[in-house]
């Protein structure tokens, strides 16, 4: 009994800590992110100033939709693709559907909201940005997984 005590309280310790390091790599690739894009869109003091509360707020909201909605509807143990039904695959398709729909117009309120303080040309950038920035991230866990 103690033995399998004793496993269970480091298994629980090794998989908090493995989510603690999780969770700080998330937040160093964020900080690298917007290091990145700060770089790439050369954002004046005031632009930075209106810039960044409203890009950090599109970009938890997204994450936030793909984490509950992802989770819910093709992460769960309980749901095989290969086991629906037509109906019920139709019925999940369209919450895929609704989910990308929802992030584009969440996108595009962004993007509206950032031509009223930033020029189109760093609207672009950032884009390009984003775009260069998850490439770089990919080719890195690419090499790693090739060390490995």
């Amino acid at each position: 009994m103690r033995k399998s005590l004793v496993i269970f309280l480091l298994l629980t310790a090794f998989g908090l800590h493995a989510q603690g390091r999780f969770k700080e790599k998330k937040e160093q690739i964020k900080a690298l992110k917007n290091a990145f894009i700060s770089t790439e869109l050369n954002l004046t003091p005031t632009e930075a100033e209106k810039f960044w509360p409203l890009y950090n707020a599109y970009e938890d909201k997204k994450r936030e939709t793909k984490q509950d909605n992802w989770k819910r509807i093709l992460e769960n143990e309980e749901i095989s693709l290969d086991g629906l039904s037509a109906k019920e695959a139709a019925s999940l398709l369209a919450k895929v559907e609704l989910n990308e729909e929802s992030n584009y117009l969440e996108r595009k309120k962004m993007l509206q909201s950032l031509k009223d303080f930033l020029p189109a040309i760093k609207i672009l950038k950032l884009k390009k940005a984003e775009e260069q920035f998850k490439r770089k991230l990919l080719k890195q866990v690419r090499n790693k997984n090739n060390q490995d």
